[in-house]
């Protein structure tokens, strides 16, 4: 295999598993599974990669992503503004409303979107507007810890952003109707995200104890989301509370996932980790080393700590094969990423989920 060193950074993947539709969910190792159709997880994620390639290249395929990325949202948005999830190969939703998480995930990921105005068409901007405004009504209703740290993350960036919560006009405009008015209310905003954080951090002081510093009695999937969910939160509303918690349970999770040996090893899937238990070995996913990036990352700026970005960069390197296995997970031929670490060896499929991750990560690391 090549040396990790000397792989170059290959975007095409990511196309090659689109179609007109949008990116498929599973491969048969590089060809998409048709069998398996898509998700509107996978779309929100690659449109998150998609918005940074462009941001990195303005190359016109990355935006030829984003719009179909950002059209699977909109059909996936069903007239009460939640996000249906699975559709198969023709088109068909299976179900009348996803999961929560599906909910967060994609809040997430049209907040990240308008993050980057400056770079992006007004078009496609005011559509991720009238995505977020629609599923507004929904999201203190959300009950998941991980789905409500997603849309809390996704809703930071509005109100991080400049001009983020009104639609952009080719000329000068200020809102007259009451409908305008309405639209995308920073304090409603602004109150969802103190709601959900402080949630998160009763919910974290109710159950952490005896040298367990966590939310729930087990450590799953998308664990970094919750701490770096507060750190976002932090940023807004100042609550030291929100910080405290945020560091103490990031640095438990790192505790948790950076073996002596000095790699980075995630949680394994297949058992996870119970309170008072073991971590499971196997299976290590490319989106845990994603996500616990972005956090290590948010973690440097916020708690004014630059060990975190050496955290950052061994989660990045885990693909590189910085691993438990010593294996890079990148394809050298085409760039892309297979789908994790299982006990006798690389999963060789190469999953939407895994080239999002990666290249995320990868983006995040050298452009950001």
């Amino acid at each position: 295999m090549q040396s990790p060193t000397k792989l170059k950074f290959k975007s095409d993947y990511m196309r090659r598993i689109t179609d007109d539709t949008g990116i498929f969910q599973h491969t048969k190792f590089g060809v998409p599974d048709r069998s398996k159709g898509y998700t509107t997880d996978d779309n929100a994620r690659a449109l998150i990669a998609a918005v940074l390639m462009y941001n990195d290249t303005k190359d016109s395929t990355a935006l030829d992503l984003i719009h179909t990325y950002i059209s699977f949202i909109h059909h996936a948005q069903n007239a009460e503004g939640n996000f249906r999830n699975f559709m198969d190969y023709n088109r068909s939703f299976m179900e009348d409303s996803g999961s929560e998480d599906c909910q967060g995930r994609t809040l997430w990921a049209l907040g990240f979107a308008l993050s980057h105005s400056s770079s992006l068409p007004d078009n496609l901007l005011n559509t991720c507007r009238y995505l977020i405004n629609q599923a507004l009504p929904h999201l203190e209703a959300l009950g998941s810890p991980r789905a409500g740290a997603y849309a809390l993350i996704g809703l930071s960036y509005l109100i991080e952003t400049p001009n983020a919560l009104t639609y952009s006009f080719p000329y000068p405009h200020t809102p007259s109707t009451a409908e305008e008015k309405a639209f995308l209310p920073k304090k409603l905003i602004m109150d969802l995200i103190e709601k959900i954080a402080v949630r998160l951090h009763n919910q974290y002081t109710r159950n952490k104890g005896n040298g367990w510093n966590w939310f729930e009695d087990s450590m799953t999937y998308g664990n970094s989301m919750l701490p770096w969910a507060l750190l976002k939160a932090f940023r807004i509303s100042k609550n030291v509370g929100l910080k405290n918690t945020a560091k103490e349970s990031l640095d438990f999770l790192a505790s948790q996932t950076f073996s002596e040996e000095g790699y980075y090893k995630p949680i394994g899937s297949h058992g996870w980790l119970l309170r008072d238990g073991k971590t499971a070995p196997y299976d290590e996913q490319p989106i845990e080393a994603c996500e616990m990036l972005l956090a290590c990352k948010e973690a440097a700026i916020v708690l004014h700590d630059p060990s975190y970005l050496k955290q950052a960069a061994l989660c990045y390197e885990w693909y590189l094969g910085h691993n438990s296995l010593k294996i890079s997970l990148i394809d050298p031929q085409t760039g892309a990423c297979y789908d994790g670490i299982h006990s006798a060896g690389l999963n060789l499929n190469q999953g939407s989920e895994s080239i999002i991750s990666y290249s995320i990560a990868h983006l995040v690391m050298h452009h950001e």
